[in-house]
């Protein structure tokens, strides 16, 4: 079985600790799936097939070389259950993984690949010291939309038990197949999709104790961190 290696907390960028803690060569090392952002907020990352692809909050794509993250999931990719769903949507997700495995109480690695009929993404725009807090830069993102793109649904499933760590429930990010269109997922619809999952066994929480900013740091109450995820997140 695999585990989720995940660099950094949702809780931190909560309060704002926006700066790059892991640089990008050294998180490859833990997984060649997976999702996150870069420093300052700059974008939201997608990890496919062991590259770092980068969407940015001016509509472009690029790829990661050498840049420092302030938090990332991955996990070594082996999809070995898969399905081939109908009408699948942001909403029904959940409920076509129900159908299929007995889930809601580990980590789950998600991919859905197909043909899209649409697909709406946001991306944050970067963000400059002294940063803000994260449900702070929600009037900041920049929202896009395609229709009929071929791409991958790239995200994890995180049990309610860890709210704060990562986000409760789906966190999904998309890339399109020409590398040109992504971000955090905010809806799709599928005609035809193949929805893919593994089951990982554990987390591996890394946390940024070489940084002073995070080690002197005072977080936010649980409740005003669950309900920025929320707002900022959802």
């Amino acid at each position: 079985m695999a585990k989720l290696f995940q660099h950094g907390t949702l809780a931190m960028l909560v309060d704002g600790l926006f700066g790059g803690t892991i640089d990008s060569n050294e998180l490859l090392k833990h997984g060649d799936f997976g999702i996150g952002t870069a420093e300052g907020l700059n974008g939201e990352l997608i990890v496919l097939n062991g590259v770092i692809y980068q969407a940015l909050a001016d509509g472009s794509v690029q790829k990661v070389n050498d840049e420092m993250l302030p938090f990332a999931d991955v996990n070594w990719s082996k999809f070995e259950n898969r399905v081939q769903v109908e009408n699948a949507n942001m909403q029904n997700v959940d409920q076509l993984l129900s159908k299929e495995a007995m889930f809601h109480n580990t980590f789950v690695a998600i991919k859905l690949t197909g043909t899209f009929d649409k697909v709406q993404t946001r991306v944050v725009e970067k963000q400059e010291r002294p940063y803000p807090g994260l449900s702070e830069t929600a009037s900041q993102q920049k929202v896009f939309d395609a229709q009929t793109i071929s791409g991958t649904v790239v995200g994890y499933y995180t049990p309610e038990l860890f709210n704060g760590a990562g986000v409760a429930g789906m966190h999904l990010h998309f890339l399109d197949d020409k590398h040109q269109f992504g971000g955090h997922l905010l809806g799709f619809e599928a005609t035809k999709a193949v929805l893919s999952w593994q089951i990982l066994d554990g987390l591996d929480l890394e946390l940024p104790t070489g940084d002073s900013e995070f080690m002197g740091h005072h977080p936010s109450s649980m409740e005003d961190v669950h309900q920025s995820i929320s707002e900022s997140e959802k």
